[in-house]
């Protein structure tokens, strides 16, 4: 009997580097978007607070799907255990 082989790795579906960059161009164009609909101009202390507001919303997002990909991974592995099962021990 082989040793058994370690889990492999799994790569990261997202560049969480980018995703912040998105995160600030999503602010910007939110900012942008309200200015423009509105005909003000924001002062650089409301821009600021609401650029950090829209990066903490965006990166709770962020981490929740980063909670969802995980519980998805150990999905697929345990659906990946089960049919190896099946298919050895069911023939």
């Amino acid at each position: 009997m082989s040793d058994p082989r370690p889990a492999p790795a799994m790569r990261n579906a997202v560049d969480f580097g980018i995703v912040g960059d998105n995160i600030l161009d999503i602010a910007d164009f939110a900012i942008e978007k309200y200015e423009f609909t509105t005909g003000t101009t924001l002062s650089d202390e409301a821009r600021e607070e609401a650029v950090e507001r829209v990066r903490d919303a965006l990166w709770e997002m962020v981490k929740a799907f980063r909670n969802r990909r995980k519980e998805w991974r150990k999905k697929l592995f345990d659906a990946a255990d089960s049919v190896v099962k099946d298919s050895v021990e069911g023939s």
